[in-house]
């Protein structure tokens, strides 16, 4: 089975020594993505809803640049500082997708990269 990594410069580069996203026959690894604008480097700060919403850019991105796109996702993982905040990071994670959601757990931890709230990766099938 062949590897190919995946980059986009549409979504923030890698912090650390790892890659965007990988594709592996036909499935599609993507790194958990935080709320970091690729456009400026900075993370977004100013609420739950708009870090959600900048996560899911950066994964439409890569996912994107891969051929790919939400309906082609099949699990995502969302990592959150603070379960408190479930309902609002569910609703814009909700948004988008049309039906047919994918697999999906989602986890309260203590501490996330660069302290954010949020964090989600995804697989899809391409």
């Amino acid at each position: 089975m062949s590897k190919q990594i995946i980059n986009t410069t549409s979504a923030p580069a890698a912090i650390g020594p790892y890659s965007q996203a990988v594709k592996a026959g036909s499935l599609l690894f993507v790194s958990g993505q935080i709320p970091i604008d690729p456009r400026t480097g900075n993370l977004v700060s100013t609420g739950i809803e708009a870090e959600t919403q900048q996560v899911m850019k950066n994964l439409s991105a890569i996912l994107g640049e891969a051929g790919g796109d939400f309906g082609s996702v099949v699990k995502a993982t969302i990592f959150i500082k603070n379960m408190n905040d479930f309902a609002k990071i569910n609703e814009v994670y909700a948004s988008y997708f049309s039906g047919n959601f994918p697999a999906r757990e989602t986890v309260e931890v203590a501490r996330l990269p660069k302290d954010v709230n949020v964090e989600i990766s995804v697989i899809a099938q391409l």
